[in-house]
């Protein structure tokens, strides 16, 4: 077309085409918009994420995974033979220690239902579970297999020196004073004027029972037990934990703080609040970086008193039993960046707590022909990817992206490195597409490979088909190992830049060993 004819269509379109349509858009249409095709649009390059120095806090303590079990589930975990402890069972423990001395905290809340029956003694109202020397001996014999450091509930809620005083003697005889960590005394003691206590069909304590009084029968109970050390105060509730400088300065044979907490519960809970067992709820910030932010001042108080501070029993549901929530991959997700947050914090361990016939169950065991079958939950490979990226010793390390949050929102990312110099970066993308980054680690030396592997499931609903680094539990395991051939990619740094792919739903294990 000629060059006179195209600057008369544009002059006529223009005159009658203002209020329809711009004059070049219609010229387009009426050349041809083909003979100039639009240019593709250039696409955006990964965000970069920069790994840089170790953040302030301290490091990954020895045994920072932990369990939390109740009594009476300590036989169907580890079996009725002392002399033939679950193995199984065993390296479950095991992987999550990450080659330290495991903590497990034996309590609940059986904690306050359960007693010694020494003579002279009467069965206290609420108790549903009576500890016994068969029951002691099973405990010794999987502590000293463990070379398990052990924390113990002590019954609080019977309000009585000679039941409390009966059952931590019996313990520390049947156990050994060596496995034993601490007695703590009671379990969620906020909660004894408002629930009922085990079968007595009544609270344990009237109405209006407060921290002052807790703080009295604390101490009256403490001075009937052995001379070992104590764990306390046990509670869950925030309006409490303010309290926790006031207790330890009260009570100085207490060498542990002990608090719990949950992000979710379906008792007494409309289904539209923040707190109800949904996947979404529990993959909320408030369920895990906010579950942290919690107990940043109890960490400051206990750590100023140079008394550790565990959070002894936590998991997604407090109250209620939601298997679509708590037996989901997304558990295994949210496991995996909840003891980043509390590490993040200052927290010094986590016992996450398990029984069985609950959906937050970590694993369940079957004794078939002799041997021993253990069926693992997904929250455990979340637990188990933790413990892969932060073995003790590990420092967590800052982390920042450029460009901003806006690029990389639905990820979380942790970085560690271990003693020996290992380099960790683990990216969670609870969003709903894959995201690729650019991760840059200027500490590592030039060129030096890392390796990729991924935790995933066919949906962060699903109840099975978890894997880590391509392998799983078998349904039936016998050995409490990842079998399967291992899955992971080697990547190569270009410009000093790894790149890094974590599909929606998942988590991604960068690792960068020492040259």
């Amino acid at each position: 077309m000629s060059t006179d004819l195209r600057a008369f269509l544009i002059t006529m379109l223009a005159r009658i085409g203002k209020s329809v349509v711009p004059a070049t858009v219609a010229l387009g249409l009426l050349l041809g918009a083909s003979q100039a095709k639009p240019a593709t649009p250039p696409r955006s390059a990964p965000s970069v994420l920069t790994v840089g120095r170790a953040m302030a806090t301290q490091p990954i303590a020895p045994g920072f995974v932990g369990l939390s079990i109740e009594y009476w589930a300590i036989p169907d975990y580890a079996g009725n033979n002392p002399a033939a402890i679950n193995p199984v069972f065993v390296q479950l423990i095991r992987n999550l220690a990450a080659g330290s001395d495991p903590v497990l905290r034996i309590g609940g809340v059986t904690t306050d239902n359960s007693w010694w029956p020494a003579p002279g003694l009467s069965r206290p109202a609420g108790v549903t579970f009576t500890i016994t020397p068969s029951w002691t001996a099973i405990m010794r014999a999987l502590a000293d297999t463990l070379e398990a450091r052990l924390i113990l509930g002590i019954n609080l809620e019977a309000d009585s020196t000679a039941v409390a005083g009966s059952e931590a003697r019996a313990l520390v005889t049947g156990i050994g004073r060596r496995q034993i960590e601490a007695l703590e005394l009671g379990n969620e003691p906020e909660l004894y004027g408002s629930f009922v206590w085990g079968i007595s069909g009544a609270p344990g304590r009237p109405a209006g029972y407060d921290f002052a009084d807790f703080e009295q029968d604390f101490t009256r109970i403490a001075a009937a037990l052995p001379k070992v050390p104590l764990a306390g105060p046990t509670d869950g509730s925030p309006s409490w934990f303010r309290l926790l400088g006031r207790f330890l300065s009260d009570e100085p044979r207490v060498a542990v703080a002990t608090l719990h907490r949950y992000p979710l519960q379906q008792c007494f809970v409309a289904p539209n609040r923040p707190n109800y067992p949904t996947i979404a709820n529990l993959l909320a910030p408030a369920s895990s970086r906010a579950l942290a932010d919690s107990v940043i001042a109890a960490v400051k108080v206990a750590h100023a008193r140079h008394v550790p501070l565990r959070i002894d029993e936590m998991n997604t549901i407090s109250c209620g039993n939601v298997p679509a929530v708590g037996g989901s991959f997304a558990s295994a997700l949210w496991a995996l960046d909840a003891l980043f947050e509390m590490a993040r914090v200052g927290v010094d361990g986590v016992n996450i707590h398990t029984f069985p016939g609950v959906a937050t169950a970590l694993f369940s065991f079957r004794r078939a022909h002799g041997q021993w079958r253990g069926t693992v939950a997904p929250e455990y490979y979340g637990l188990e990817m933790f413990a892969q990226a932060a073995p003790p010793g590990s420092r967590l390390l800052s982390t920042s992206f450029s460009p901003g949050p806006a690029r990389t929102s639905g990820l979380r990312v942790w970085a560690t490195r271990a003693p020996d110099g290992t380099f960790r970066i683990v990216l969670i993308n609870d969003g709903s597409r894959t995201r690729t980054l650019a991760v840059r680690v200027p500490a590592v030396s030039a060129g030096a490979r890392g390796t990729v592997e991924s935790l995933q499931a066919p949906s962060l609903g699903a109840t099975g088909g978890v894997t880590l680094g391509g392998q799983r539990f078998a349904p039936d395991t016998t050995t409490g190992l990842l079998a399967g051939p291992r899955r992971a990619l080697t990547v190569t740094p270009s410009r000093g830049k790894y790149a890094v792919s974590v599909h929606a739903g998942s988590a991604t294990m960068l690792t960068i060993a020492p040259s």
